[in-house]
């Protein structure tokens, strides 16, 4: 239990190990994950280390899985998880792990290129089959209707553009012209092809430019959409069919072809040459179809059978890639037969670590044990505290604000505790507790299968790892909202009000505005448990007594939780032994809280103890003081206002004397803290300089013209001092200055906990008011549905707003409270984490660095 309040002991070891158990010695410390070894080569270059080309074939590998990797999941196949972590190869493994994954990795290209050959050649004959179906409708006529349709395909060349151009052009022009009686030699030619659908317009607005208009442009959409054999995405294209006349413009379409990347495909004139080429398209595209798909199946198959080992062949990989890592760290003696490592280790958990060196070294089949020695050492060790499933979370939240310093007293024993009831006493409400608590109950019976289901979502990994916080937020507030006896705005009648009506109760009934003093109204003993129900109908004076009560208990957990950080002030000064620190520090600040703040919460159960409801005068609510104007006239020394008729001017007798008296020691702490503790280090460095002089006189007699050098020697060094202790006497009249002035604005600052308190209450009422009422005061079986559609919407705001975002507030602010009001007293973190080589936290850092 000692580490849980302080962090763990920590020492720095020597570590001899011979180069052949060396391995397998850092491979049982990393499943063991308690040594955080030390880089003794800080000035080598990464690429001059020792294990350089075993990190580089790592890396290779790696890269090698995580293209297996991105193929399953292209094809979806699920990838076997056991959860199980298989142990790290033996160096000689790597080999035949290397030999594996290039198999699998050539194996996968090769079919994968194959497969896009195939996916290629197949889309052509499928482009060429669409062809030739498409452009029947230009070549498929009646026999003997060739001429006349050939004859107005030419004549459709001349356009209204070429028209008008005409007599200019003379007999360049594409057209029926009278050169000679043979009709034939002006029988236009033809290409065809396909091209994506979007450059369709473009290219025949090319066309008809770069052609001057002389060629004759046919097109039509292929119906179903075509796979791109690149990266397998579903394209549109379009089938088109070109006639123009001579070879000038046969290059020109060409070329305007090729820039637009349309595919060009032989189309026959001949009816039978078409009509054969189809069927040999069409067979070929069957023995495509089966070729594609026996290659597919076989590309499946290849990636099955990698998808069952995949996640384990990830953590070997990066166990062995982790291990020379940490080898890189190693220095080499001089006989290169030996790795010498520094690192730290837990003090408690050495005989452990001997263990697996042990167990390393008989792996590895060594016969020289290693050797780990403890070295002496002024450096700061870092900082270590065990953690569970259940404190991690609270752990975290206390390493966000500052790893603790070494051996510092630990808040988040503590802050188990404390957390959730300050929130708790902003977000008490019985049915929004059980909201919370029921949602991190639930989180913690399925942790075991949510944890299972990694995933990348930060919002829900920060509840997910909160659970137990939520949990325990829920329950307390559970508990305060039995205290404010509220549940969704409403009160619990459990053991019956014990207030009663002395009034007439007609005229009671018939004056709505009529305010009702408690005094004389109860029957026997209070309420047994929290707040009497009666309160819930009370109209004007209701938010009177709760803001009263709400904002004394308030001030009470704050001047409480601040007292308790000062105590564990106490608590580090006695361990490191810091005399001057407990004795001018900690005392001084604690009488200084004690005497103001903890005696203005004196004050409040006095009040309530002295004064009652009642008539009877002195001790009647008309002669209670206001705590609030009696504190501050006691820190202005101020005489209080006289009394009303038979009131004392005084809770208890001699008041004024110890209010006086408190306020002027509390004054005096205040010197204390600012001075005592500078002066008393100036002291004890003056008597340490007086001391270490004869013996500098001594040494400097003996020494030729030693005085002189000595004494300016010397005088550097006290300008040193002096420089030190001007920085004391600043940081000590900081530190005294916020702690003087936090002790009031961090007092005030726990007010926080009856203001959202208040603003919770409030809202659950105008929610229920608003909102949930319109609901149950609708009748019939209309009343029915309205009710329900009203409490959906009800139960929606409930949720998103009470419990989210009120919730979120209502920490944010707890949390506020601990690092500054409480931690402040006592808590420094300037440490640094303990991070130690797990194998562990580096497989999950590498899932879900993959991940991203």
């Amino acid at each position: 239990m000692g580490s849980l309040f302080r962090s763990e002991e920590m020492a720095l070891c020597q570590l001899f190990l011979q180069s052949e158990a060396a391995y397998a010695c850092v491979s049982e410390l990393g499943e063991l994950g308690l040594v955080q070894f030390r880089d003794l080569n800080p000035d080598v270059n990464a690429f001059q280390r020792k294990f350089v080309n075993e990190v580089r074939r790592c890396d290779e590998m790696e890269r090698k899985l995580r293209y297996l990797e991105k193929e399953i999941k292209k094809d979806g196949i699920p990838m076997l998880d056991t959860g199980e972590s298989p142990e790290a190869p033996q160096p000689r493994e790597m080999i035949d792990l290397e030999a594996t994954f290039e198999k699998l990795e050539n194996e996968l290209r090769e079919v994968n290129q194959n497969a896009e050959a195939l996916k290629r050649n197949f889309l052509e004959l499928t482009e060429l089959k669409h062809i030739l179906r498409k452009t029947q409708v230009f070549f498929d006529e009646q026999e003997g209707g060739v001429n006349q349709t050939t004859e107005s395909m030419t004549r459709a060349l001349i356009t209204d553009e070429a028209r008008t151009a005409g007599a200019s052009m003379g007999p360049v022009q594409l057209g029926y012209m009278e050169k000679s009686n043979e009709r034939e030699d002006y029988l236009p030619c033809f290409v065809a092809g396909v091209i994506l659908r979007e450059r369709l317009p473009a290219f025949e607005r090319m066309l008809w430019r770069a052609c001057r208009g002389n060629v004759f442009l046919r097109q039509a959409m292929i119906e179903t959409p075509l796979e791109d054999p690149t990266n397998g995405d579903q394209v549109h294209k379009s089938v088109f069919i070109i006639f123009f006349q001579g070879d000038q413009l046969k290059t020109r379409v060409k070329k305007i072809c090729e820039g637009f990347r349309a595919t060009l495909y032989p189309c026959p004139e001949a009816p039978a040459d078409r009509r054969e080429m189809a069927m040999g398209v069409m067979t070929r595209i069957e023995d495509l179809n089966t070729v594609l798909g026996q290659t597919q199946d076989h590309r499946h198959r290849v990636l099955v059978a990698a998808a069952k080992n995949l996640k384990n062949w990830f953590v070997k990989v990066r166990k062995i890639k982790a291990i020379y890592h940490t080898l890189n760290l190693f220095n080499l003696d001089v006989t290169q037969k030996c790795l010498i490592a520094e690192c730290w280790v837990p003090l408690l958990d050495i005989e452990t670590i001997q263990l697996a060196l042990r167990r390393g070294t008989e792996r590895s089949g060594s016969s020289v044990p290693p050797i780990l020695n403890r070295m002496q050492t002024f450096e700061n060790p870092p900082t270590y505290n065990r953690t569970n499933k259940f404190t991690k979370a609270f752990q975290a939240l206390i390493d966000a604000y500052g790893v603790a310093s070494y051996r510092e007293m630990n808040p988040a024993p503590y802050t188990i505790i404390t957390f959730p009831f300050l929130f708790a006493v902003m977000f008490g409400d019985l049915g929004h507790g059980a909201i919370m608590a029921l949602f991190g109950l639930w989180m913690i019976r399925k942790e075991k299968g949510l944890a299972a289901q990694k995933t990348d979502n930060e919002i829900w990994n920060i509840f997910f790892g909160g659970r137990y916080i939520i949990f325990l937020m829920g329950v307390f507030s559970m508990y305060t909202g039995l205290i404010y006896n509220d549940i969704f705005s409403k009160s619990l009648n459990i053991f019956g009000s014990h207030w009663h009506l002395s009034y007439n109760k007609s005229t009671v009934m018939e004056n709505k505005f009529l305010q009702l003093s408690p005094k004389g109204d109860y029957e026997g003993a209070p309420y047994p448990f929290g707040m009497d129900p009666i309160w819930q109908v009370a109209g004007a004076n209701k938010i009177i007594f709760h803001n009263a009560y709400k904002m004394k208990i308030s001030i009470i957990f704050g001047v409480i939780h601040m007292i308790f950080g000062v105590v564990m002030s106490w608590h580090n000064h006695t361990y490191f032994r810091n005399r001057i620190s407990l004795l001018y520090e900690f005392i001084p600040q604690l009488v200084f809280l004690l005497l103001l703040f903890f005696y203005m919460v004196l004050l409040m159960f006095i009040k309530w103890i002295k004064f009652a409801a009642t008539n009877n005068k002195p001790y009647s609510e008309a002669c209670a003081p206001s705590i609030l104007i009696t504190f501050i006239d006691m820190v202005l020394f101020n005489t209080p206002k006289p009394p009303p008729e038979k009131c004392e001017t005084y809770m208890f007798m001699g008041q004024h004397f110890i209010q006086v008296l408190f306020v002027l020691v509390a004054v005096g702490c205040i010197p204390v803290m600012l001075l005592a503790k500078p002066l008393l280090i100036m002291q004890a460095r003056k008597q340490a300089n007086e001391e270490v002089q004869p013996i500098a006189g001594a040494t400097s007699d003996a020494e030729a013209g030693g005085v002189s050098n000595g004494g300016s020697h010397g005088g550097g060094g006290g300008h040193e001092e002096e420089e030190e202790l001007s920085e004391i006497f600043i940081h000590q009249s900081i530190h005294t200055i916020e702690y003087v002035l936090g002790s009031v604005s961090h007092t005030a600052s726990y007010l926080r906990l009856w203001a959202l308190s208040l603003a919770h209450a409030q809202l659950a009422e105008v929610l229920w008011t608003m909102v949930l009422s319109i609901g149950l005061k609708q009748e019939g079986p209309v009343g029915g549905i309205v009710l329900t559609c009203v409490f959906a919407f009800w139960a929606i705001l409930t949720v998103g707003i009470l419990v989210l975002m009120e919730g979120l507030s209502a920490f944010l602010h707890t949390l506020r409270l601990h690092w500054v009001e409480f931690q402040s007293k006592f808590y420094k973190g300037q440490g640094y984490a303990f991070q130690p080589f797990s194998f562990d936290a580096i497989i999950e850092n590498g899932a879900a660095a993959a991940e991203e």
